[in-house]
């Protein structure tokens, strides 16, 4: 069996929910105290999609503005980008439009982008548009959409699976100039809900 290697970066504003996403889908464990990365963590996992291993190399940033110049060091040569939001934090929306336009003229080109609303179990607290306009804004940009809980492990091994299968399989897609890949777009599906 194949093992490929996929760097993902993880973005988004601090107190969002970066490093418990990764806890939850690498350690599946979830710590309400976690503190903030200061620059940025490493952390890997292999699963098995379809005939193939992946590897993901995860690059979890800090979100503190003092840091933000350091993330297109992560970001480059990624394979798949998260945008994390939290649902319970207008603000962090709105940012997550930066980081978008941050990736489309600093990032590769052909990167798979996610798009994470996470900490849908305080949905009764939820604070910005609806899910449907976060849909609509992902289809928009050709991105993953999912809403997702590291506390109580929502969506979180479902977004990773749908990276692993926005990523074409090289036995199916070969590069053929050895510069990337051609990725088309397909819909996201998403298993769980929160809503």
């Amino acid at each position: 069996m194949a093992l490929r290697e996929l760097k993902v970066c993880l973005l988004g504003d601090t107190g969002v929910g970066k490093s418990s996403i990764v806890w939850r889908f690498v350690e599946d464990s979830f710590d309400p105290n976690i503190n903030p990365t200061i620059g940025a963590s490493f952390m890997t996992k292999t699963v098995q999609y379809q005939n193939e291993l992946h590897k993901f190399l995860i690059w979890d940033t800090a979100g503190q503005e003092r840091f933000r110049a350091l993330a297109p060091m992560y970001y480059r040569g990624s394979a798949a980008a998260i945008i994390v939001y939290d649902i319970t934090k207008e603000e962090t929306f709105s940012t997550l439009k930066n980081w978008v336009k941050e990736l489309r003229q600093h990032g590769p080109p052909n990167i798979v982008v996610a798009i994470a609303g996470n900490k849908c179990d305080l949905n009764d607290v939820r604070k910005n548009i609806k899910p449907v306009g976060k849909h609509y804004y992902a289809d928009s940009i050709h991105a993953i959409f999912v809403e997702t809980s590291a506390k109580n492990a929502i969506n979180i091994n479902e977004l990773f699976i749908e990276i692993s299968r926005r990523i074409p399989s090289t036995d199916t897609n070969p590069p053929s100039s050895g510069k990337g890949f051609k990725l088309r777009r397909q819909p996201s599906v998403t298993k769980r809900s929160c809503c």
